[in-house]
């Protein structure tokens, strides 16, 4: 008797959550070529609460409508350098936090970094995909684009029908 696969299939392409964060949905580039999952922020700045290294920092989780703002404080669980992707090296900060993918949830290591420049607002790494998923790099939002419309209410009728479309 064949074992029902437990892995997860997504595409190359893909919706997700970051609860912790207060991230309701944000498009992510699967990156099977990338080691480290990547989220990109402005305003990063670190602090010490009651002894713990912590960081606060926005994100625009929509590329196109950048007056979405959410802002975000976890717990900094390491500096490290890390190469990007014009093979520069840099130093980021890392947190730790859920990630939601479909009906599933787990904590990944999330490296904080400018990526205004780029398609994606985050990168998923394979670390992060490691004994969860099965990417299909002919899939596009195979897990579907339900959590695009956690931003219906703060998009105007008009942005809303290219959201819609996107």
């Amino acid at each position: 008797m064949m074992q029902k696969n437990t892995l997860l299939t997504v595409g190359w392409r893909e919706w997700l959550a970051l609860p912790e964060l207060g991230i309701p949905a944000i498009r992510v580039k699967v990156d099977t070529g990338a080691r480290t999952s990547a989220l990109h922020t402005f305003n990063l700045e670190t602090f010490v609460e009651n002894g713990q290294r912590k960081v606060r920092f926005g994100v625009h989780p929509l590329r196109r409508h950048p007056k979405i703002e959410i802002f975000c404080v976890a717990d900094l669980l390491d500096e490290r350098v890390v190469t990007n992707s014009g093979g520069a090296s840099e130093r980021r900060v890392v947190i730790q936090t859920p990630v939601r993918l479909g009906d599933r949830e787990w904590p990944i290591e999330i490296t904080l970094a400018n990526r205004e420049s780029m398609k994606f607002r985050m990168l998923l790494g394979r670390t992060a995909m490691a004994g969860q998923m099965l990417v299909d790099p002919n899939g596009s939002y195979l897990l579907g684009h339900r959590l695009k419309k956690a931003y219906q209410n703060k998009l105007s009728p008009k942005i809303k029908s290219e959201t819609s479309s996107s």
